[in-house]
């Protein structure tokens, strides 16, 4: 299993990731909230402002302080 780096020693499956997604769209936010009444909200951001949100294969929804550009690199570079 590969882990990708979230933030703040925070680790996601890299075979379980859907889609990084900015954090300020309408509709993510209500996706958040969605997954927050499902119990199915990660919170990796540490108390920083969440600037990505990571969605997984298993409906969790994960938040993350870094900016979804250094997400996908990580991600782009782990996929090689």
């Amino acid at each position: 299993m590969t882990l990708v780096n979230v933030g703040f020693d925070n680790a996601v499956a890299l075979e379980r990731i859907v889609a990084v997604v900015s954090a300020d769209p309408s509709p993510i936010k209500r996706l958040r909230e969605a997954a927050n009444r499902h119990q199915k909200l990660i919170d990796a951001t540490n108390g920083r402002r969440t600037r990505a949100v990571i969605v997984t294969d298993s409906d969790h929804v994960v938040l993350s302080s870094l900016q979804t550009q250094t997400l996908v690199q990580r991600i782009a570079e782990l996929r090689g």
